[in-house]
C-alpha cells in the first residue's frame, strides 16, 4: 500500500465540494472515546467505539518505508466520508501531530502534511475531509468550528499534551510579502518551538513574519483549535504558507518543519 497515494487520493475528493453535514453530538462523543482509546493503545475499545461512530480502524503498512500506521476513516459511502481522517504512526508513541484543516482549498497543504508524516517518526496527521466552502455558511470550515470530527480528534491529542503544527495557505499580496506567517493562535505568546521554527525557515531563505514579535496578518487568533490549545496548555503553532512555500520553495518549508518535528519526536514528551 502506498500511503502517499492513499491519503492524497482521499484529500483530492474535497475538490468536488460534495454536501457536508457535521457529525451529531453522539457521533462526536463516540469518536472522541475511540480516538482516545487508540492514542492510549487500547485497540479493541478503539475499534468498538469508532465503529459505533461510523468509522473503522485499519492498520496499514507503507510499501516504500515499511512503516505501519493506524487509519481512522469512514466505514463506507455516506456523510462520514467527508468528516475527515486520522493517521497515527503505529510503531512509535505519538510525539507530535500535523493538522490540515483546508485540503485543496489551501493548495498543497495536504501534500506537505503527508510528507511530514512519512518522513518523521512518532507523528499523527489530522486531515479534514471536505472543502472549507462545502457546507452551509462556514459549517465545513473546521478551523473555526467545534462541531467537527477534526476538532474532536485534535482535542483528544491536546488532552495528551501532543504538540501541533496546523498548516494553512495564503495568497501573497503587497501587504503580505512573506513566505510564511507563524503564530501561536490565540495565545499570542511564543514557546521556544515557535522561535525554533522561525529560525529554521529563515536559515533556508524564507521570509518569515513572527506573530509574537511583529504585527502580522493571518495570526489565527480566531482559530478554535488554537483556542482549545491555549486552554489545555498545549503547544500549537499556526503556520501560514505563501504559494511559493507550497510550490518552488516547498522543500525548504518542509525541511524546516521536519527539523522542528524531529526535536519533538526525540524529546520523549
Amino acid at each position: 500500500m502506498d500511503l502517499d497515494d492513499r491519503i492524497l487520493g482521499y484529500a483530492e475528493q474535497a475538490e468536488a465540494r460534495d454536501p457536508y453535514t457535521p457529525p451529531g453530538e453522539e457521533e462526536r462523543d463516540r469518536l472522541a472515546r475511540g480516538v482516545g482509546h487508540l492514542l492510549d493503545g487500547d485497540l479493541e475499545q478503539a475499534d468498538e467505539q469508532l465503529t459505533r461512530a461510523g468509522f473503522r480502524l485499519t492498520t496499514l503498512t507503507d510499501t516504500a518505508s515499511g512503516r505501519r500506521y493506524r487509519e481512522v476513516a469512514a466505514r463506507g459511502p455516506g456523510p462520514e466520508e467527508r468528516w475527515g481522517r486520522l493517521y497515527v504512526n503505529a510503531d512509535a508513541a505519538v510525539r507530535w501531530n500535523v493538522q490540515v484543516p483546508h485540503p485543496v482549498a489551501d493548495r498543497a497543504t495536504e501534500s506537505l502534511g503527508v510528507r511530514l508524516l512519512e518522513n518523521t517518526a512518532g507523528g499523527a496527521l489530522v486531515l479534514a475531509g471536505a472543502h472549507r466552502t462545502a457546507g452551509r455558511g462556514d459549517a465545513a470550515d473546521v478551523a473555526h468550528r467545534t462541531d467537527s470530527a477534526f476538532h474532536v480528534i485534535v482535542t483528544e491529542l491536546q488532552k495528551r499534551d501532543v504538540p501541533a503544527v496546523q498548516l494553512h495557505g495564503f495568497a501573497k499580496t503587497p501587504d503580505r510579502p512573506y513566505d510564511a506567517i507563524l503564530s501561536t493562535g490565540s495565545a499570542q505568546t511564543a514557546p521556544a518551538e515557535a522561535a525554533t521554527l522561525a529560525d529554521l525557515m529563515a536559515a533556508r531563505d524564507l521570509r518569515v513574519c513572527r506573530g509574537w514579535a511583529d504585527r502580522c496578518p493571518l495570526e489565527g487568533t480566531t482559530n478554535v483549535q488554537g483556542q482549545a490549545a491555549q486552554r489545555a496548555g498545549t503547544t500549537f503553532l499556526h503556520v501560514e504558507l505563501a504559494p511559493a512555500a507550497r510550490g518552488d520553495k516547498a522543500a525548504r518549508a518542509r525541511k524546516a518543519l521536519a527539523g522542528l518535528l524531529d526535536t519533538w519526536s526525540s524529546a520523549g514528551r
